[in-house]
C-alpha cells in the first residue's frame, strides 16, 4: 500500500519541484507566462536569492520583488515591462538586463533607477524603444545610439557595462560635461534636448525584435 501510495504522491512532487529551479543563491521562473512575481517564491527564496531569472514570463508589475533584499542580479527578459514598472529600493544588484520589453520613457526609467538601485553596474535595455538604435527602430544611427549612451551614463555614471558595450572612460567624460542635452527625440528632425521631463516617442510601428535566436530560454543566459 505505502508503494501505491509512493507511486502516486512522487510525480505530483517532480512536476511541483520543475516549476521554479534554486541552486546556490539562484532562483530561475522562465516561461511560465506569469504577469507578475509569484508570492510563493517571494515566501519560500527572498531571504536567500542573490541572482534571479525572470525571463520569457509576461510580467506587467514588479510587485513583491521589494522582498528580495539580497537580490544582486536580476534578469527581466522578454516580458511585458512598460513605463509604469517601478523598481524598488534594492541596495545590493548591480546587474540588471531588461532587454525586449515595452519601455519607452527613459527618462522615468532612469530616475527610478537613480534613485532605489545605488550599485547598479551593468545595465541593458536592448529591444526597448527607450534604447534607440537600430533593433528598436531602422530610423536610429549611430549618433541616435550613442546620445542615449551619453544620457543613461549622465544618470547612472558608475555603470560599467551598457547594453552590448563596455563603457569607455572618454564616454564617462562626455556623459559628465554635456549628458544632460544629449537626450534625442525624433520629430520632424533629430534635436538635441536639456534634461527636463519631455515626453519620448512611443511611435512602435518600425519596431524590430531582436533575432529569434536570442529568445530561446535553453540558450538564456543573463
Amino acid at each position: 500500500m505505502a508503494d501505491e501510495v509512493e507511486e502516486k504522491v512522487n510525480p505530483e512532487i517532480k512536476e511541483a519541484e520543475t516549476i521554479e529551479q534554486f541552486h546556490n543563491g539562484q532562483l530561475l521562473y522562465i516561461g511560465q507566462n506569469e504577469e507578475c512575481i509569484p508570492t510563493f517564491l517571494a515566501e519560500k527564496y527572498s531571504s536567500i536569492t542573490k541572482r534571479f531569472d525572470l525571463s520569457f514570463n509576461q510580467l506587467k508589475s514588479l510587485s513583491d520583488l521589494e522582498r528580495f533584499q539580497n537580490l544582486e542580479e536580476l534578469v527581466l527578459d522578454n516580458n511585458r515591462l512598460s513605463d509604469d514598472v517601478v523598481f524598488p529600493r534594492l541596495n545590493h544588484l548591480h546587474t540588471l538586463t531588461l532587454n525586449k520589453n515595452f519601455i519607452t520613457d527613459l527618462y522615468h526609467l532612469l530616475d527610478n533607477l537613480a534613485e532605489n538601485v545605488p550599485s547598479l553596474t551593468y545595465l541593458s535595455l536592448l529591444g526597448n524603444l527607450a534604447c534607440p538604435n537600430e533593433l528598436s527602430s531602422p530610423d536610429n544611427d549611430e549618433e541616435d545610439y550613442q546620445r542615449y549612451r551619453y544620457y543613461v551614463l549622465y544618470k547612472l555614471p558608475k555603470l560599467k557595462f551598457l547594453d552590448s558595450t563596455p563603457v569607455k572612460q572618454e564616454e564617462l567624460i562626455t556623459a559628465k560635461e554635456k549628458g544632460a542635452f544629449m537626450k534625442v527625440i525624433k520629430a520632424e528632425e533629430s534635436e538635441l534636448i536639456p534634461d527636463p521631463k519631455i515626453s519620448p516617442e512611443t511611435d512602435d510601428s518600425n519596431y524590430s525584435p531582436l533575432p529569434q535566436s536570442a529568445s530561446n530560454p535553453d540558450q538564456h543566459s543573463g
